[in-house]
């Protein structure tokens, strides 16, 4: 190549720096175009300036594919997003349409995540699946492919606290009279899921709240809102109050999407000091999704740890975590009654107890189970769990002294590196489980010197339901 034409390439990558840095810093899609007019990638952004730039800075490293694609850009066009997660279901259709050549991964329908919609349910349910085929998905609504299972996961979580909409896979009957007796999971009691296997919802409303789901996914925002605006009105109006308020937060929600930390948390109560552990929950869940390969997120962790107490009575704790973050609402506490120093008779009492409601199909199970421990504390537990009716999605542990993973269903511990986000979230529930239940030993013990000779336990039965 000659003095001139690197001097050419020099000034295409200049122009085109310039034509980035004139971009607006909102989130929406790019698509980079040869001489000829022809897209040859597109791509995402939640903000258009700060990501294309990066493709034309001289430091960039592209890797070979989408290094020779640089010298074929001529031109950059956009199109304007509300929110991210817009971004992204536009993203989606455009590549689908345009068939770029340099998203050709993305092309391979077989590879990538698609998003399903059973509309064909009296109670839809919305899934990431890679294999839209499935028979349970058959007549459902079915979008995608997606070029990233994270930020598809990242989406669904987003709408799902506007429009409450359930990820489980569970068969519901409309006026079945044993919904009334089911407990909704922990999505319910942070308000992301309207709780339709609780008969907390009426299909008719569940209903309008999926056909908002799907209009918005359309780009339909702005008909969202306005649609909103005017059913809270005449709810209003009615003196339909309770119904005019869920409108009015389904409104501010989907206005406040372009904040990054969205007030539907603000009203939470987490616990502040645990999530030093975790400095950034969500991409500590998408690490710990990765290692697992699990299909759909994780969203709802729960973690057991036992306790002596005086060295011959034993407690222990259950904390729940949710989207990385703890939920103090699902935390409990256990007193042993079928072991002494027994960690593993311990932990198969525990869970026994702690997931009885769900062994029986009248609650769900959490999306994982972290137990504290090595290989024979999450064997234990596995053979208890299978003289249940029903089975947890996944169980691991976490053994203290080497800090290894054991996963269910897998021969060997995974050693991993110390700042592997999915280990640091996995630690940080399995030592707040411990805080927990050393708290509760603490207390314990007080109760015991002051009564002296008396019961450890003073007159009390059952499990402590208290929160930290």
């Amino acid at each position: 190549m000659g003095p001139d034409c690197n001097s050419n390439a020099e000034n295409r990558r200049n122009r085109l720096a310039e034509m980035a840095a004139a971009l607006p810093r909102t989130p929406g899609v790019y698509l980079f175009k040869d001489a000829r007019q022809e897209v040859l990638y597109v791509g995402k952004a939640k903000a258009l300036r700060d990501r294309v730039r990066t493709y034309f800075l001289p430091s960039t490293d592209l890797g070979p594919r989408k290094g020779a694609m640089l010298d074929k850009i001529d031109c950059i066009d956009t199109v304007d997003a509300a929110t991210e997660a817009e971004a992204l279901f536009l993203e989606s259709r455009l590549i689908k349409d345009l068939r770029p050549r340099y998203n050709v991964l993305a092309t391979d329908d077989r590879t990538f995540p698609y998003l399903a919609v059973t509309v064909r349910d009296a109670f839809p349910g919305v899934f990431i699946t890679r294999n839209p085929q499935d028979d349970q998905f058959k007549g459902a609504r079915i979008l995608g492919p997606f070029v990233s299972s994270g930020a598809l996961r990242e989406a669904v979580g987003v709408m799902q606290r506007i429009f409450k909409f359930r990820t489980c896979h569970l068969d519901i009957v409309p006026d079945d009279p044993a919904n009334r007796f089911f407990r909704p999971c922990l999505l319910h009691a942070i308000d992301q899921c309207s709780a339709p296997c609780a008969d907390q919802v009426s299909p008719e409303t569940y209903g309008e709240d999926i056909r908002r789901l799907l209009a918005f996914i359309g780009s339909q925002r702005s008909k969202v809102l306005c649609e909103l605006q005017e059913q809270m009105d005449e709810a209003s109006a009615t003196r339909d109050y309770e119904r005019a308020a869920c409108m009015r937060d389904q409104l501010r929600a989907i206005q406040q999407l372009d904040e990054r930390e969205h007030d539907a948390r603000a009203g939470r109560d987490w616990q502040p000091e645990v999530t030093v552990f975790a400095t950034d929950p969500a991409a500590s869940l998408r690490s710990l999704n990765r290692l697992l390969g699990t299909e759909a997120s994780i969203r709802t962790m729960e973690a057991i740890d036992i306790a002596h107490l005086a060295g011959s009575e034993t407690v222990a704790s259950k904390v729940s975590f949710i989207d990385g973050r703890p939920f103090k609402n699902g935390y409990r506490h256990y007193r042993i009654r079928t072991a002494t120093n027994d960690d593993v008779q311990s932990m198969r009492e525990v869970v026994t107890r702690a997931y009885s409601s769900a062994g029986t199909g009248t609650a769900l199970f959490p999306d994982l189970i972290l137990i504290d421990g090595g290989k024979g504390q999450l064997d234990a537990v596995l053979e208890q769990f299978a003289t249940m009716n029903y089975q947890p999605p996944l169980v691991v542990s976490l053994a203290k002294r080497d800090e290894v993973l054991w996963i269910q269903d897998r021969p060997e511990a995974l050693k991993l590196s110390r700042t592997h986000g999915g280990l640091k979230l996995c630690q940080a529930i399995r030592d707040e489980a411990h805080r927990f239940a050393g708290r509760y030993h603490a207390t314990l013990r007080r109760k015991t010197l002051l009564e002296g000779d008396g019961p450890p336990f003073g007159n009390s039965t059952g499990d402590s339901a208290s929160v930290d």
